[in-house]
């Protein structure tokens, strides 16, 4: 028998149905990029930029956004849709 058939035979199992492989874990570029989504969509949502006087959501936002100017990470320029770094 060919070895893939036999591959596909095993793994068709039942006792397989439910094994996922693992998500990749994320790295700190990945997350800095969430941020600054967020931060995208709270600017496409309110026109303007979060406030360290608002909601407690928007303060983290508001804290995030200055870390993430204070990184200097170029890499960025190409998710910032509204110049904000």
């Amino acid at each position: 028998m060919d070895i893939n058939k036999e591959l596909l035979l095993l793994f068709d199992d039942p006792l397989f149905a439910n094994v996922k492989v693992p998500a990749k874990p994320l790295t700190a570029d990945d997350r800095m990029v969430e941020k600054l989504m967020a931060i995208n969509a709270f600017v496409r949502d309110n026109g303007r930029e979060p406030s360290a006087t608002g909601s407690f959501d928007e303060k983290k936002l508001a804290r995030s956004l200055k870390a993430l100017r204070e990184s200097g990470n170029e890499s960025l320029k190409s998710w910032d849709e509204y110049g904000l770094l």
